[in-house]
Formats: structure tokens, sequence, C-alpha cells
């Protein structure tokens, strides 16, 4: 399957019921209905901001269902299949084949903290030769202590199930070194809202971005304008709100915004992330109107 997840993708957050500290499939839905009513291009369930890491195992695999099932075939649905080791994270590439998703998101093994360009290649590599699905790449070296080496990134690349990148290191050099040194089919996806106009500028093929779960209309516009004044009016925008999302947590703001917006019914999320103060709830709400208004 040829799939080539360009645009705007968005990261979804995991709403829970806070009295059974369950998930809450109804606001799964309806944030997922939220979202798609926009211009989206894709949905990424069981990332970073979806608090992967404070899923068990059924939980990862049920939002997965919920999300492919409320999603039509032409929006590309990426499924969070990070784990510590190569039989769980193909576990999971093999659930979200089965339910119907298009490709598979995979970070290095977070913990290990592995700085050897050899060690993480193989374990990329294991992974792509037994998953079922396509398989993107997610540099994120805050959480797994280390970048994707570029020189491993261009041995990779040739791998027939390695379809690309998505770099949230905040980095635009290292971000630019990719488009400068990987061939023109392996997609490179801008996760840091910060930077997604400069780089789609210099060629990125899209982004994947948390603030899109609140405001997917206006993310949908950049990509279509970051050529433009007007979208680099839209990236001025986002500063305040990325800037909360950093100080407070992803999965926290991005809850807590649509709370507000009456997306979700509450901004729950599992310790150890915490909901902002009540002063960090007045700036996020600032920082979602300033946003509206563009």
């Amino acid at each position: 399957m040829d799939v080539q997840p360009t645009g705007i993708t968005c990261p979804l957050v995991t709403p829970f019921d806070p009295r059974s500290n369950t998930i809450d499939e109804d606001a799964l839905e309806d944030l997922t209905d939220h979202v798609l009513e926009s211009d989206i291009d894709g949905l990424f369930p069981c990332g970073t901001a979806g608090e992967f890491a404070s899923l068990t195992p059924e939980e990862r695999r049920l939002v997965s269902e919920i999300v492919v099932e409320r999603t039509s075939s032409d929006t590309t649905v990426l499924v969070g299949a990070a784990a510590t080791t190569i039989s769980e994270t193909v576990s999971y590439a093999t659930h979200a084949d089965k339910i119907g998703a298009d490709a598979v998101v995979v970070t290095m093994p977070y913990f290990h903290t592995a700085t050897d360009p050899e060690g993480n290649r193989q374990f990329f590599e294991a992974v792509a030769d037994r998953s079922p699905l396509p398989v993107l790449l997610y540099n994120i070296p805050i959480y797994t202590g280390s970048v994707i080496e570029l020189d491993t990134l261009v041995t990779i690349a040739s791998h027939e199930n390695i379809i690309g990148i998505k770099d949230s290191g905040g980095d635009f050099e290292y971000l630019s070194s990719i488009l400068r040194r990987l061939p023109d089919d392996f997609v490179v996806l801008q996760g840091y809202d910060t930077l997604l106009t400069p780089a789609l500028r210099i060629g990125a093929d899209g982004g994947v971005n948390a603030g899109s779960n609140v405001v997917p209309e206006t993310y949908a516009t950049l990509y279509e304008t970051a050529e433009t004044d007007r979208g680099k009016e839209f990236q001025e925008a986002i500063f305040p709100f990325f800037n909360a999302c950093t100080e407070y947590g992803f999965a926290p703001t991005v809850k807590t915004a649509l709370e507000y917006l009456d997306v979700l019914p509450n901004a729950t999320v599992r310790p150890p992330l915490r909901p902002p103060s009540e002063k960090g709830r007045e700036r996020i709400k600032t920082s979602i109107d300033s946003l509206r208004e563009h």
C-alpha cells in the first residue's frame, strides 16, 4: 500500500471519564468528529498528546479501533505503536493493520536512551521487517534520550516499509538536513508547531501538531497558506498556545482548551500528568481566544 501522509495530521488526545478513570468512548468519538469537520488530512491516535504511556495495551487498541471506525477512508490514520521491545511494537502494528489503519508511528525505545546508532538502526529495521503496515519514524529526543542520527536515517530510508519521519525535536537545522539528505519520497512531517510554517517553506510535507485538536481549521489553513503573509500570521498566532503546551504539558493544555470550547466534557489527565493551575487555565483560554480570532 502506497501511504503518503502529507498535510496536517492531528495527534488526538485521549479523553477519560473522571469517575471511572476509563476511556470516555463517546467523548473520543466527538473529538474525532470535531477534527474531521475541518480539512485535516490525517489522525494519529496513541501518540504523545494521546498519553499513550499512561494507557494499557488494551486501552491503546480500543482507542485505535474507535478512531479508525469513525474515520472515512480518505483520511489517513497513523496509529502510535511506540514500545520498548520489538515484539510489542510489532503487536501494535499487527492490530492496527487488522482494524484498517494506514500506517504506524514508531519511536526509538524510551528509557534505554540508547545512543548507539547501530543499535537504533537494528531496532527500526527489525520492526519494519515484521510490521504489516508502513512505518513512520518519530524523532522525539526529549523522551527517548537522543535523536535519530542523520546517518541512521540515510541508511534506513531505503527500507521499503519505512516511509518517513515525524520530527518533534525542535531543531530546525536537523530538519533541514533531513530534507537535504533524504530522498524526495521520504515523508518529512514537522511536529513542533512553532516551526510548522518555516518547515513547510523549505520543503516539509506537512505537520503533526497538537494544536490541531483545538483549532483544526486554523492548521488546515496554515498548511494551504504557508508561503503567504497569511501563513506567517497564523504561525505567529500559534506561539502563545504552543508555549503553554511546553510549560503545562501537551495533553493537559490541549484538554483544557477543548473543555473551554465545549468539545470535551472535562480535561482529565492521568498521573503523573496534572491539570494546569487556575492561572495556567486562564493563560490557555486567552491564547485560544487569540488564536480563534485568526
